[in-house]
């Protein structure tokens, strides 16, 4: 061989490689330069040599670990210490709510223990109050107390209450359709507690209740006063016609002491206002026994509208023409109508007396009689027990009589009274009677 085949041989270029990406129908040519492989290998080898080295310098670095472990310590830590603060946090609010919720309930069970207090009272208030307006004390003032609705409505607003406070203590903000007062609850301040609004809810009931028991003593106190004036006023009206008025006096509270005895027990402890019931059960009952007197003797006119032809005292006879007490009184009355009594009783006279022609004699008690003459016709009998609208006879003029007409007697304890005194009398009870 040729120096120049040698040559040729020896000086034939060495194949490149060349990489081929094929995408679909395209196809990419990529040749591979010695240069690019030495680069690679360098870069390789540079990052290799640097990786050794930062592990190496981490590794104889202990400072730098135990920077990093006692990093990780204090995070752990602070976690942990946010963790115990957020529990004793919630801590602190469920014993706020329970604490919350204790003072609630001893609340409720106060305000309960108020309400029953005042529907037991009314028990005891509901039938003075009967008593007090069949007595006629309550006419004037019907609408002054309404007791007993006004408590029944402050019980279901009580009621509502505690529904609300109940669904605020488990969580619930909004207020129920229950709350006695719905606008109260609803715009509270973000930074007020449910303590706070149960006090504000309680004040309000509290004091609601508390202006129901003050109307009620009240209303005690005003009855008990109108009560004892007028058994005052018909007890001074009695007293001037001598009419002893059943009391309990000093004698009559005492029992018997002769066959009592019993082991010694402190009183019961009453309050005020079961004092002041008992007070007005007192007056209730003076003013009741007064009335009950009062109504049973003749203070009323036998003939109301009629004409007085003759008055009580000196006149002259009609019959002698001569000076005569007249023991009566005399009223005009048309033949046949119809004689009433002045006052319930019992009859102990009924026919022909004397002068009197036919008469009648009513007993109404405390000494005091009423007599009826000059009756065309007797319609009761000795013994019958009358009423002020019983009918006793009929108008005439039977006796020593000159015309129709109805003579009208009042005696007391056998003696001839003036009957315009007690008609008098019976006028100024008018306002205090039935």
């Amino acid at each position: 061989m040729t120096h120049a085949q040698q040559s040729h041989v020896f000086g034939k270029r060495k194949q490149e490689h060349i990489l081929i990406l094929a995408s679909g129908d395209r196809v990419r040519h990529l040749t591979v330069r010695p240069w690019m492989a030495a680069l690679a290998v360098c870069f390789v080898g540079l990052f290799s040599i640097g990786y050794l080295i930062a592990t190496s310098y981490l590794v104889l670095r202990d400072d730098l670990i135990g920077a990093t472990m006692a990093r990780q310590a204090r995070m752990q830590h602070d976690y942990e210490d946010r963790i115990a603060a957020l529990r004793a946090q919630v801590d602190r609010v469920t014993s706020r709510q329970l604490l919350d919720q204790q003072v609630v309930e001893d609340k409720v069970d106060k305000l309960m223990e108020q309400q029953m207090a005042l529907t037991s009272r009314h028990g005891k208030l509901g039938a003075l109050l009967d008593r007090a307006a069949n007595s006629g004390l309550d006419e004037k003032e019907q609408t002054a107390v309404p007791a007993v609705s006004d408590a029944k409505d402050k019980g279901a607003a009580l009621s509502g209450g505690m529904q609300a406070i109940e669904s605020q203590l488990v969580g619930n903000t909004e207020p129920t359709d229950a709350t006695p007062e719905n606008t109260t609850l609803a715009y509270v301040p973000a930074r007020e507690t449910t303590g706070d609004r149960a006090d504000r809810v309680f004040s309000k009931v509290t004091l609601a209740l508390k202006g129901i028991e003050q109307r009620q003593r009240d209303r005690v106190e005003q009855l008990t006063a109108d009560a004892g004036d007028s058994a005052d006023a018909i007890s001074r009206v009695l007293a001037r016609f001598r009419i002893a008025v059943p009391a309990e006096s000093a004698s009559a509270k005492q029992q018997d002491q002769s066959a009592v005895g019993g082991p010694y027990i402190a009183p019961e402890s009453a309050d005020d206002f079961d004092n002041s019931l008992t007070q007005l059960d007192s007056a209730l009952t003076r003013l009741e026994t007064v009335r009950s007197t009062a109504e049973s003797l003749p203070f009323q006119n036998p003939a109301i509208g009629k004409e007085i032809t003759s008055p009580f005292g000196n006149r002259r006879d009609p019959f002698l023409g001569q000076l005569a007490l007249h023991s009566g009184i005399d009223f005009r009355f048309a033949p046949g109508e119809r004689i009433r009594p002045t006052a319930p009783g019992k009859v102990i006279a009924a026919g022909w007396t004397g002068g009197y022609g036919n008469m009648v004699e009513v007993d109404h008690g405390n000494g005091i009689s009423t007599r009826y003459g000059h009756m065309s016709e007797i319609l009761v009998k000795v013994g019958d027990t009358v009423g002020r609208r019983d009918v006793i006879g009929l108008a005439g003029s039977t006796g020593r009589s000159t015309g129709t007409h109805l003579h009208y007697e009042v005696r007391q304890d056998g003696r001839a009274i003036d009957p315009i005194y007690f008609m008098n009398a019976g006028t100024k009870l008018a306002s205090y009677m039935k």
